[in-house]
């Protein structure tokens, strides 16, 4: 292959997991929204619970959620290999460590669900908690985020 060809899918390389990784966060946010009108479901009653079942929160909450499992795996490991193959190594930061924390999260939290579809409270109050925890990570990881992705590009112009 060209090598000019393999330059160029390198440099670019570093960008794709920017930018799923900010898909993911707006996915993310709209899974809680999903999440947040299963709760107000299984809470109404009457005519407002049937117009709320209607809206299948339950299963659009379940297929994003294994989407969002799926690619926030692949986007943590390709992002590694990105940067391994740039770099020749990876940089343990807290950018890093948090990544590969809210990977750890967001598996433990799909791997609530089957206790969630039986019934049980705590896995629903642990399933929140730890989605919570990884939308405050995910914040933090867009800012730090930008910051390597300036870096890049100012070692691109340099």
């Amino acid at each position: 292959m060209n090598p000019e060809i393999l330059e160029t899918i390198k440099v670019w390389s570093q960008f794709a997991h920017p930018i799923l990784m900010w898909v993911l966060l707006i996915m993310t946010l709209y899974a809680g929204y999903l999440g947040f009108q299963i709760r107000r479901t299984r809470d109404a009653q009457g005519e407002q619970k049937k117009a709320l079942i209607k809206g299948r929160f339950n299963i659009r909450h379940y297929q994003l959620g294994s989407i969002l499992l799926a690619l926030m795996v692949v986007g943590s490991i390709g992002a590694m290999g990105a940067t391994y193959i740039n770099s020749g190594k990876l940089f343990v930061n807290p950018h890093l460590l948090t990544g590969l924390s809210m990977t750890g999260l967001i598996a433990t939290s799909a791997a609530l669900s089957p206790y969630m579809q039986k019934g049980h409270e705590w896995a629903r109050y642990g399933h929140i908690t730890l989605n919570l925890v990884l939308v405050l990570l995910f914040a933090w990881q867009a800012v730090t985020g930008m910051q390597i992705v300036q870096n890049i590009i100012n070692r691109m112009g340099a």
